[in-house]
């Protein structure tokens, strides 16, 4: 059947501006981290990038290892390109990453200008499209002067294979001079794209500080903790279609502590009180107060995306629900 998008698309989803740029970004994007690879099957990854687009989610985040096999679900991405949504391409935004590893010999992996080039070449023949509207830095490269890392980038752009360009997982230190050296480029960071949920605040020391500061936006990965801050695990118990019973999944066993269900039973609690599931609580905690652009969730079936989706029918806090998560979270 030919996919037409719902035409109430952009009914009901928030978008939020990037920083001091003219970019928005749905609050809820898509990443295709998991799910989406060339293990998974094609027709529920095509179902899920159907309803996210129908739901309002124009954002699609990818990198050039996603899969398993790494590649894959750049590949998987580009079926979907040339079948459902090619005559959509201008309202989307697609952004993919180098920086691991991806293919053998010193030039395959890292923050060199020669790897970022020629592995967002190879990403954009994967994803049957031109240009990607932003290119991710994957990883800080200890080895790499920042100088080539980032002037690979404002390369990038100059050629037109990306609009935008930022970086991901890099300290606010190293954030705070790669926005300075790009600035001298005349190249602007867009965005950071750093971990951030309830159990993983680094963040909030410093980083946020610095993106605020110079006008740099953010969305976070693993705003559920890789599936932990769901109701998946509120009895203790390891559910046998669960990232932390998958043998891809990046949530381990060991995550899974008496001491955390603890903490994931009370903030249900609250959730419960707040008429939310636990995951909607937890997005819109990481979307509380303006300083995230965006929540990079995952998914592994369609009604996962329509639940966190309605996180953003609530996302005020009272003062009062704060103090007590903190309490929760601080033990």
């Amino acid at each position: 059947m030919v996919y037409a998008a719902h035409p109430e698309r952009y009914a009901s989803m928030t978008y939020n501006r990037v920083g001091r740029s003219g970019l928005k970004l749905p609050a809820i994007s898509l990443g295709l981290w998991h799910n989406f690879g060339g293990v998974d099957t094609y027709e529920n990854g095509r179902a899920m990038l159907r309803r996210a687009f129908d739901l309002g989610i124009t954002h699609f985040d990818l990198a050039n290892n996603y899969g398993p096999p790494a590649g894959s679900a750049e590949e998987m991405f580009g079926r979907m390109m040339t079948s459902d949504f090619k005559p959509y391409r201008d309202e989307m935004i697609i952004s993919s990453k180098a920086g691991y590893y991806m293919w053998p010999g010193p030039y395959g992996e890292w923050g060199s200008r020669k790897y970022l080039t020629a592995s967002l070449d190879q990403s954009l023949k994967r994803m049957n499209v031109d240009y990607v509207d932003i290119f991710y830095s994957h990883r800080f490269d200890p080895e790499t002067p920042l100088e080539e890392t980032m002037g690979a980038l404002d390369q990038i752009v100059r050629s037109g294979k990306a609009l935008y360009v930022g970086i991901s997982s890099y300290s606010a230190e190293q954030t705070a001079e790669a926005i300075a050296i790009m600035k001298r480029l005349g190249t602007p960071l867009l965005i950071h794209q750093p971990s951030y949920n309830m159990f993983d605040r680094w963040i909030e020391n410093g980083l946020q500080d610095v993106l605020d500061e110079h006008g740099v936006g953010s969305i976070a990965f693993c705003p559920l903790a890789q599936g932990l801050l769901t109701n998946k695990y509120l009895g203790g118990d390891i559910p046998g279609d669960s990232r932390a019973a998958s043998k891809t999944g990046a949530l381990r066993e060991s995550a899974v502590t008496p001491e955390a269900v603890a903490k994931l039973q009370k903030l249900n609690a609250i959730a419960q009180e707040r008429g939310q599931s636990l995951a909607q609580l937890a997005l819109a905690w990481v979307l509380r107060g303006g300083r995230v652009t965006s929540a990079l969730i995952g998914a592994s079936r369609v009604g996962q995306i329509e639940d966190n989706v309605a996180a953003l029918g609530n996302l005020a806090f009272a003062d009062e629900e704060l103090v007590a998560i903190e309490s929760i979270l601080r033990g």
